[in-house]
Order: C-alpha cells, then structure tokens, then sequence
C-alpha cells in the first residue's frame, strides 16, 4: 500500500499548528526582538522547552505547545551547545513511542503470530 506525499500530509500534519507557530513568531518578535540577537547567549530556548511542557502537563492548554515547537526551532537554529549538530538517525537509535506502540507496529505484531 502506496501513500502518496499530499496524502500522508493531509492526513498527518496540520498547517493551522504551523500558522500558529508563525503567528507566535511574529508576536514575539515584537515583544522581544530578533531571536537571533537573545539565542543562546542571553537564554536557552531548550529551558523553554522544558518549562512549557510542564505547562501543558499542568494546564492541558495546547498554546503551550505551540510554545514548545517554536522554541525547538530556535534551539535548532540558534543552539545553545556548541557541539549540537543535526545526524539523521535510523529506528536503532530513535527514542521511538513513549510507553506505547504505533497501530502500525501492532497490527503488524497481530498478523505476524
């Protein structure tokens, strides 16, 4: 079974989190400034991360996670460890599902005993 790009984007991702994202951004930088000018030496946008995840643990309010994406995008532009570098990884070495398992993955475990 083939899926094609426009299928699996359609079905997978959301365009509106992205517009929110951008949205957030652009916000930001009236209330804060050029990123590029804060990131990393004035603040660490992984800290951030950290603490608006536990944010969205406590509140359930998902512009915290909004938060948490815009501030892996500056941690991924603007990284706050001078060895941080960006290494494609295979299944191996991926963290994989926190505590659970794809549909994929079980159905694939049902059918194979």
């Amino acid at each position: 079974m083939s899926n094609t790009r426009e299928e699996i984007l359609r079905r997978d991702f959301s365009a509106e989190f992205v517009r929110k994202m951008e949205n957030a951004i652009e916000m930001s930088h009236y209330k804060y400034g050029w990123s590029s000018d804060t990131y990393p030496e004035l603040a660490q946008a992984y800290k951030c991360i950290e603490e608006r995840l536990e944010m969205y643990r406590k509140t359930h309010n998902t512009e915290y996670l909004v938060d948490v994406a815009n501030f892996a995008m500056l941690e991924y532009m603007h990284p706050s460890f001078s060895d941080a570098e960006y290494t494609p990884t295979d299944s191996d070495k991926s963290c994989g599902l926190a505590g659970g398992i794809s549909y994929k993955q079980m159905m694939e475990e049902t059918y194979d005993t």
